[in-house]
């Protein structure tokens, strides 16, 4: 790796499992401290931290339910007390959300909601107040930003893209201070969330140009980049890292 991060400081949401585990450990060999959070994967998310540690890197587990309002700033400022600071945050943690129009409750709307946008929002309100030029705020979509494939994702299809305004608006307001906000969406990726040997696994695949899965060390990569160097002149957009999912 690079360590082109070295001496910054990261906040992983929903670091313990998946894409979240694989970013934060990316971070971490870039040379980021990083802290992850988790609400009721404890074990997996000390594992995280274990694993990075074992590397030579620093890591610290939080739990936060983002459910709550106050959880989002809270685990932003528990990371810069632990850590130092905050550079950069990835606002991964999110539901995957689908079924019918007519079967989605108030309930799991506000929830999907209240974690997929309300959480990031907050998170990076928070987190603006520490961070100073070359701060980055990233945020992981969805493929259905740019094409819902069919019925039953409407919750999903609202939430994710609701984070495109989102880090515009973050872009525009952030930008004269010299931080970044962008949208990282993914497509098909391989996780215990959505394996490649799932029941719609071949589904997928047929939606996209190299007819297979992602791993979610490539959404990591996608982040370090933003994170680093090479996306300092990136900001109010999305990055598709679908596998031509939207071609």
């Amino acid at each position: 790796m690079s360590n082109e991060l070295t001496g910054k400081a990261a906040l992983v949401t929903g670091g313990s499992r998946g894409i979240g585990a694989a970013v934060a450990k990316r971070l971490a060999a870039e040379g980021a401290a990083v802290a992850l959070t988790y609400v009721r994967a404890e074990e997996q998310a000390r594992t995280v931290v274990k694993e990075i540690e074992a590397a030579g890197g620093r890591a610290v587990a939080i739990r936060a339910d983002l459910v709550e309002p106050e959880a989002a700033t809270r685990a932003v400022e528990e990371t810069v007390r632990q850590l130092g600071g905050i550079d950069v945050l990835v606002n991964n943690a999110g539901f995957l959300t689908y079924g019918p129009l007519d079967e989605v409750s108030v309930e799991e709307l506000d929830r999907v909601l209240a974690v997929d946008v309300r959480s990031v929002f907050l998170a990076a309100q928070a987190a603006a107040r520490h961070m100073g030029e070359g701060g980055r705020i990233i945020s992981i979509g969805s493929c259905f930003n740019g094409r819902v494939p069919g019925a039953n994702f409407v919750l999903q299809a609202t939430a994710k893209t609701a984070l495109v305004g989102l880090t515009k608006g973050l872009a525009r307001e952030l930008g004269p201070r010299g931080i970044t906000a962008t949208v990282v969406d993914p497509g098909p990726i391989d996780t215990d969330m959505n394996p490649a040997d799932g029941d719609s696994a071949a589904f997928q695949r047929s939606l996209t140009a190299l007819d297979r899965f992602g791993e979610a060390e490539d959404i990591a990569a996608a982040v370090a980049f933003l994170a680093g160097p090479g996306g300092r002149y990136v900001t109010g957009t999305a990055l598709a890292v679908d596998g031509g999912y939207t071609a």
